[in-house]
């Protein structure tokens, strides 16, 4: 199991990787990954492009086969078994509706296909739309719609045939940030309505973070580490998921010693570190290193600062634009400190 994952049992678990490996050729996209993924849970699937996490997406919907290993959704090995066939649908990024048909045929289509009668399909259909906030909008033709809007269409059309796993594959990406925003929320309020198990993957580590009860980070076909949000955040396991999900300072060499007083990485997020003028006093449960700020960002709501260190190496400080607080020049020195207990000390 990777670090941070829940335990399960059998009745519990939605989804199973069992030492699952899909390569092509030399090409090792998933290698040799072990998860579980319980009933009920909104999970996220993070990483860069080529980590492997779109391939796993694919694996348990059938779109693609194990090279090795086994995928069990609910308690049932998938390894052969067609998409058709498998308790799941998928949500898109491209949505992937068809634009001759209205809104409400979009949506009722997974019914049509089961020969669901006309007026069942209707009904089952506008309840669908409401729930997604699209009442009244079932006459309308998917270019008609905005992204926003067609993106809850294809959430309607994936839940409507009540499959025990959902999965979202990058569904936010084509929308501006601002909407994106707003669809997080409502895609988790509709995942707790709804109750069933949402898999969704992302490269956006704000996505993963607002919206999961747990996380897994893929690096190269691996799972780097798997925890909820706050969790990872706060205790990264390595080097890999400190520098990926939010931003952090990454020290080695010198720099880490002269920290930590040990050698290998560590790492401290921006906005843990206090900006003070030298010599200041500083609590005792903190640890302190001084340096000269290099470069000033104004960001709106925060300032980021760039202090090289005497040590070697440079940090990154973010401090909160309050009405009063220290702000230094360029070129000034200044004291950095932080409670001794958001040092992280990481492998890899």
């Amino acid at each position: 199991m990777s670090k941070g994952d829940a335990a399960a049992t059998p009745q519990s678990t939605a989804v199973s990787f069992r030492d699952v490996s899909r390569h092509y050729g030399s090409v090792k996209a998933v290698d040799r990954v072990s998860f579980d993924i319980l009933d009920g849970e909104f999970f996220a699937m993070l990483g860069p492009s080529g980590s492997g996490k779109t391939t796993s997406l694919r694996l348990i919907a059938g779109f693609e086969q194990p090279t090795s290993g086994s995928v069990i959704i609910h308690g049932k090995d998938m390894n052969g078994v067609p998409p058709y066939d498998r308790d799941v649908n998928t949500v898109f990024q491209d949505y992937a509706l068809f634009p001759h048909m209205n809104v409400v045929d979009n949506v009722a289509y997974g019914l049509m296909i089961r020969k669901v009668p006309a007026a069942e399909r209707r009904r089952q259909a506008e309840e669908m739309l409401e729930m997604v906030a699209l009442g009244g909008f079932g006459q309308r033709k998917p270019s008609q719609l905005s992204g926003g809007q067609r993106q809850r269409v294809a959430l309607a059309r994936a839940l409507i045939n009540h499959p025990s796993v959902l999965l979202l594959d990058e569904p936010l990406g084509a929308l501006d940030l601002k909407l994106r925003e707003q669809m997080q929320v409502e895609l988790k309020a509709i995942q707790r309505r709804v109750g069933i198990t949402f898999i969704y993957v992302t490269h956006d580590q704000g996505e993963a973070l607002s919206m999961s009860d747990r996380v897994a980070v893929f690096n190269q076909g691996h799972i780097e580490q798997m925890a909820r949000p706050h969790e990872l955040y706060e205790n990264p396991a390595t080097a890999f998921v400190a520098g990926f999900v939010g931003v952090s300072n990454l020290l080695q060499g010198a720099a880490a010693r002269a920290i930590s007083g040990q050698d290998g990485a560590c790492s401290i997020r921006p906005e843990k570190i206090y900006l003070a003028t030298p010599g200041s006093a500083v609590p005792a449960n903190a640890m302190s290193v001084a340096g000269r700020v290099t470069t000033i960002l104004y960001l709106g709501a925060n300032t980021r600062y760039d202090v090289a260190l005497e040590s070697g190496g440079e940090v990154t400080v973010a401090v909160q634009n309050r009405e009063s607080h220290f702000e230094p020049a360029e070129g000034e020195q200044v004291l950095l400190w932080w409670e001794a207990r958001h040092l992280m000390r990481l492998a890899g």
